[in-house]
Formats: structure tokens, C-alpha cells, sequence
């Protein structure tokens, strides 16, 4: 369960500190709970990205509350795993990938297979489009009727086209794109629970994950690794983008991290490339809120490096 806490109030001797999900509220001036809580809210405008502002206080944590105790495995293992991965990619990605794999063995995410009922998976021909222009490789999702939603198929094909960038030298510049309406609208809903054994799922996430391939480029080709992000950028499709190393925006980007209402958390990468653009607290409260964020306010956080000109 959520514990809401006053940044007046004392800190907690060690053996009552805890773990689990705690929100701040109050006069910004406690370093003790800025960095103990899992995000502090505030209706004032505050750089710290410790600190996320709304509109109502008292109204963000009874929805908050009622998230919490809808998906109490889910969001206390968001705030588990985001405690404690590292910025290194490996070992956060395969913690990341443990936790979500515990979930989808659990109750929570059951419970909302059941609710969506059967699902059928439309064909995608080519979910990825790839051209090469000069030392430019050019990325599209392309799968625009279903906003881009990262499948199965997508994933593999992305792989493909990033693992030829990884072994090409002379690629010097990626761009990360989407056609039609959206960047990315995250995972393809009507594909979740396919995988009967999370064990399995696991391994699949691990050793055949464009984010590792990815965040590798990113590292040799720095902000040549671009991102060029419109429409609806959530769930995978942010984990994707986070880890290039600029990344564009349309002022029509809407961002966010719905997997709770899942009973999941980001399992795309996205507790690694998103917390480091941000801090494991904006990234929390994106999760844990299920909230969407609008372009300008991704600029300030730093979720995105610039606005494309109008």
C-alpha cells in the first residue's frame, strides 16, 4: 500500500524505514523525505526532478491511493526495481526483466487477462521499415493503423535493422522514427499473455532485446543515435526512444508509462533509459499515475532534448 507522508515530519529510524511506495507532500525543503520517498508532489513549480508538480495535491494522492491498492504487487515492485537499478544496462535491464516476469505470473495481471478477454493479433507485414541514405540508417515503426503498437515481429525486426548498424562501421547515424499517426503507442495489447511461461518470456527479453543494441550505439554515436518522436509515445515505444542519445519531439507528443493498469511495470527498458533521463522519481510517478505528459513539460524534465520547429 501507498503510505502519503509531510515533508515535516521526522525521518524514519532505519529499522522503520521500509521499502515500498511513499509520496511526499508539502514545503519542498526536506532533503531526508526528497530522497527517501518515492516521488514528492507539489502545486508549485520546482526544477528537482525529486519533485513532480500538479494541479491538486490532496486530489493526485487519493488517485494515487486507489491505484496502489488496485495494483499493490505491481506498483510496489515498480518502486522496488526502481530503487534499485544502476545506470548500467545489463544488470538493470535483467533486474528489470525479473521483476516483470514475477508479474506476469501473478494475480494483478491475470485479473486484467480476464478482462480483456480473447484477443487476435493482426498480421504486420513489415512492422519496420528500414532505408539507408548514404551513412544514414533510417528506422520506422511501421505498423501506423495500430499506432505503432511494439509487437512480437516489431521487436525482431528492429533488432535486425539495429544489429546491421552494430556491425556496419560505416553507419554513422541512426534515426528512430514512425509512420502515421503515432511514434509508438507501446505494446500491442492484443499479444500480451501469449507467452505461457514467464520463465521463457524472460529469456526471450534478455537475449533478443533492441534496447542492449540500441544503448550500445547510442554510446559510439552519441547524438547521431536520434529519435524523431510525434502522437502517442508511451510504454515501449518511450523505453525505445529514452535511450537514444537526442531525441526530437512534435508538440503534438503525448508521453507516458500505463503498464500498471496491466498489473505490470516498463519491461522494455524503460526503469533504465527513462530514470536516467529523468530520475527513478518522475519515472515512478509516471508509472504509478498512469498520467501523460505533454511535450514542453517532457523538454523540462529532460525526456526529450528538443522541440521540432513548429
Amino acid at each position: 500500500m501507498m503510505r502519503a507522508v509531510d515533508l515535516r515530519s521526522a525521518p524514519l529510524p532505519d529499522d522503520a524505514a521500509l521499502p515500498g511506495v511513499i509520496v511526499a507532500h508539502g514545503s519542498v525543503d526536506n532533503e531526508y523525505w526528497l530522497d527517501a520517498a518515492t516521488f514528492t508532489l507539489t502545486e508549485h513549480p520546482c526544477p528537482d526532478r525529486r519533485v513532480v508538480t500538479v494541479d491538486s495535491v490532496a486530489d493526485t494522492l487519493a488517485e494515487l491511493a486507489a491505484r496502489c491498492a488496485r495494483w499493490p504487487h505491481a506498483s510496489t515492485i515498480c518502486d522496488d526495481v526502481l530503487r534499485c537499478v544502476q545506470p548500467g544496462t545489463s544488470a538493470g535491464l535483467l533486474t528489470e526483466s525479473l521483476a516483470y516476469s514475477t508479474l506476469q505470473a501473478g494475480p494483478e495481471f491475470a485479473r486484467w487477462l480476464a478482462e480483456r478477454g480473447p484477443a487476435r493479433l493482426p498480421d504486420s507485414a513489415d512492422p519496420v521499415a528500414v532505408q539507408r541514405e548514404d551513412d544514414i540508417l533510417r528506422i520506422d515503426f511501421n505498423r501506423p493503423a495500430r499506432h505503432n503498437a511494439f509487437s512480437t515481429d516489431t521487436r525482431a525486426a528492429l533488432l535486425e535493422a539495429l544489429s546491421v548498424a552494430q556491425l556496419d562501421d560505416s553507419v554513422t547515424g541512426i534515426m528512430l522514427g514512425g509512420n502515421g499517426p503515432s511514434f509508438c503507442s507501446g505494446g500491442d495489447l492484443a499479444e500480451f499473455g501469449t507467452f505461457a511461461d514467464p520463465a521463457g518470456a524472460h529469456l526471450a527479453r534478455t537475449r533478443h532485446n533492441p534496447a542492449l543494441v540500441l544503448d550500445e550505439l547510442t554510446g559510439r554515436l552519441g547524438r547521431a543515435c536520434r529519435a524523431q518522436v510525434h502522437g502517442q509515445v508511451l510504454g515501449s515505444g518511450l523505453e525505445m526512444a529514452a535511450f537514444c542519445g537526442w531525441v526530437v519531439a512534435q508538440r503534438d507528443s503525448v508521453f507516458g508509462l500505463p503498464e500498471l493498469s496491466l498489473g505490470l511495470i516498463p519491461g522494455a527498458g524503460g526503469t533504465v533509459s527513462v530514470t536516467r533521463r529523468i530520475g527513478r522519481w518522475r519515472t515512478a510517478y509516471l508509472v504509478l499515475s498512469g498520467r501523460t505528459i505533454d511535450a514542453e513539460t517532457a523538454l523540462a524534465w529532460g525526456l526529450v532534448d528538443e522541440l521540432a520547429a513548429a
